[in-house]
């Protein structure tokens, strides 16, 4: 795979850095990009291994359910304490419209970003107390129709 330091036409080995990654991308998903890079980023070192990127799309694609919204919850909790809290979903979303925003109809106006992370947490904030836990997402996603068919777009691929 093109980007792994290391790798050759012999070799499907190697390590993605952050440098690698941020010189393929535009600008405006360069932080989504980033947020994504360190949900790959297991061990928490700036470098994903190749076997480590492999491990992560097999779970996007042929994990259980519970795997697949684990590894989405971990992608959201940016600074990994095991809760989503609104800054972290608010720096999400932000990314998420960074990169998206602009080829998006009718135009995005306002604070939109903000109008979705306080659906969010109305939805999955289930004690009401400022943070999503792991379960609260889980299950929040599971009575949810539209993210279990997102979680679902995969399983026909490959």
């Amino acid at each position: 795979m093109a980007g792994f330091h290391g790798d050759n036409m012999g070799a499907v080995v190697g390590t993605l850095t952050m440098q690698t990654k941020q010189r393929r991308l535009s600008r405006d998903a360069s932080m989504y990009a980033h947020y994504l890079f360190n949900a790959f980023d297991t061990t928490n070192n700036g470098s994903i291994k190749f076997k480590d990127f492999v491990t992560g799309l097999s779970l996007l694609l042929r994990g259980t359910l519970r795997e697949k919204l684990e590894w989405t919850f971990h992608l959201y909790d940016i600074n990994r304490d095991g809760y989503i809290n609104r800054e972290e979903m608010t720096e999400i979303v932000r990314a998420i419209y960074d990169m998206m925003g602009k080829f998006t109809y009718p135009a995005l106006k306002g604070d939109v970003p903000q109008q979705h992370v306080d659906a969010f947490f109305q939805k999955m904030d289930k004690n009401k107390d400022g943070v999503v836990t792991l379960e609260e997402f889980v299950i929040a996603c599971q009575e949810d129709e539209t993210m279990m068919n997102s979680m679902q777009l995969f399983e026909n691929v490959m």
